[in-house]
C-alpha cells in the first residue's frame, strides 16, 4: 500500500532537502550544489537564500567562488538565472535546452523578428564576438547591427542568450559591488569543457534530491520541460502520495523527518527556490499568502516563514545610518520572539555598518 504523506510531513521533508529546518554546516559549493542551483537574476538577494540555509555565512564566502569561476550564473531552469557550479552548469544547460528553444520562438517581442534568421550563422557571429571578452547587450547589439541591418539588434542578443550557454560575468554578482550586465560563453570564462552526458533520470535525481518527495508536475514546474511522466515512469524511485491522492516521487532509500520536527522562522528572499519549484505549492504556501495577490506585484515579495508554511513578507529600508526591517504578517505571529531574533540577526548581515537597526513585527 503506498504511504501517505501528510501536509505537514510533505513540508517537512521539504524544509529538510532545502536546508531550512536547520542551518547546514556544508561549505557554499556543497551547498549549491545540494540545493541544485539557486536562482539568482538579481545581483544579490540570493545570499539572503544562503544565509537562512548556511551556518556563519558571509557573503564573501560566495562572492569569492564567483570571482574564482566555481560558482557562474546562467540561464537555466525556466530561462532563468541560477547560480550553480560549472559542472552543473555544463551539465543542466543541454538538458534544459528545448525550454530555451520554446522561450525564445513563442517570445512575444522577439519571437517574430527571429523568424526565418540563419540560427548557427547568428550562434557563430555570437561567439566569435563573445569570446575575446564580455560584452553588455548593448555591445553585442551594436556589433550585430552591422553583420545583420534588416534584424532587430535586441532580437538578435535574446536569440543568442537562448541559444548559447553565456555566464554573466563579475562584478555583476558580487556582494557590495556593481557592475553593468555584460556575458561571454562558458568555454571562454570556464576553458573548453567536454560534452555532457548526463540524462534527463540524472537531471530528475537531482531535482528529487534538492526539492522530494515532488509529482511529475513538480519536475515540470522547475525545469519548464514537458513530458516527464514517462521518464519518470522508467526510473526506480520511492513512490508515495500526498493527502490529496496525487502520486509523489523521491529519490532510493530516503529517510524523511518526523513531521512534529519543530521548524524554525526563516526569511525567503524573493526568487527563493522553495517558492517556485512546484506545481502544487501547497506543502509551504497558506491561503493567505494566496490571497495577496503576489503573482501580479512588482517587485516580488520576500517571504516570511513561520513553522514552516507562508506567514508574511518582509521588507527592509535605510536612511542614512539607520535600517529598518518590517515584517507584515499575514495573522498574528505564533512565534514573534523568535522572528524578531531572525530578524536582528538577518538585518546585521545586509547592513553590518548600519549604526542603528530596527524590527518592527
Amino acid at each position: 500500500m503506498t504511504q501517505v504523506l501528510s501536509r505537514r510531513a510533505l513540508n517537512r521533508a521539504t524544509l529538510d532537502r532545502q536546508l531550512l529546518l536547520r542551518r547546514s554546516e556544508l561549505p557554499v559549493l556543497d551547498a549549491v550544489r545540494r540545493l541544485a542551483g539557486l536562482q539568482a537574476q538579481t545581483p544579490h538577494s540570493w545570499y539572503v537564500g544562503l544565509w537562512s540555509r548556511l551556518a556563519g555565512f558571509v557573503p564573501s564566502q560566495a562572492a569569492d567562488l564567483l570571482v574564482d569561476r566555481q560558482l557562474i550564473r546562467i540561464a537555466l531552469m525556466r530561462s532563468t538565472i541560477h547560480l550553480v557550479t560549472p559542472d552543473d552548469a555544463r551539465a543542466l544547460r543541454p538538458l534544459i535546452q528545448p525550454v530555451l528553444d520554446r522561450d525564445l520562438y513563442r517570445n512575444q517581442i522577439h519571437g517574430k523578428p527571429g523568424e526565418g534568421i540563419d540560427m548557427p550563422r547568428l550562434i557563430a557571429d555570437g561567439v566569435e564576438l563573445l569570446a575575446p571578452k564580455p560584452l553588455t547587450n548593448k555591445e553585442l547589439g551594436a556589433v550585430l547591427a552591422e553583420r545583420w541591418p534588416d534584424r532587430p539588434p535586441a532580437s538578435l542578443v535574446y536569440a543568442i542568450r537562448n541559444q548559447v550557454p553565456l555566464v554573466q560575468v563579475p562584478p555583476r554578482g558580487v556582494w557590495g559591488r556593481s557592475g553593468p550586465i555584460a556575458h561571454t560563453t562558458i568555454d571562454a570564462w570556464l576553458g573548453a569543457g567536454v560534452p555532457s552526458t548526463s540524462s534527463l533520470e540524472w537531471m530528475i535525481l537531482r531535482y528529487l534530491a534538492a526539492f522530494g518527495p515532488a509529482g511529475v508536475k513538480d519536475m515540470q514546474v522547475w525545469s519548464g520541460l514537458t513530458k516527464l511522466r514517462e521518464v519518470v515512469e522508467r526510473m526506480s524511485l520511492q513512490v508515495f502520495q500526498d493527502s490529496n491522492g496525487q502520486t509523489l516521487y523521491d529519490v532510493p532509500d530516503v529517510v524523511h523527518p518526523d513531521p512534529d520536527t519543530p521548524a524554525p522562522p526563516r526569511f525567503l528572499y524573493d526568487f527563493d527556490n522553495l517558492l517556485l519549484s512546484y506545481a502544487d505549492r501547497t506543502r509551504v504556501i497558506t491561503d493567505d499568502h494566496g490571497r495577496q495577490g503576489y503573482r501580479t506585484q512588482r517587485p516580488a515579495p520576500q517571504i516570511l516563514l513561520v513553522d514552516g508554511f507562508t506567514a508574511g513578507d518582509w521588507t527592509v529600508s535605510r536612511d542614512a545610518d539607520e535600517v529598518t526591517l518590517v515584517v507584515r504578517s499575514y495573522q498574528p505571529l505564533t512565534e514573534a520572539d523568535a522572528v524578531f531574533a531572525e530578524a536582528e540577526a538577518l538585518l546585521a548581515f545586509l547592513h553590518p555598518d548600519a549604526g542603528t537597526r530596527k524590527v518592527f513585527l
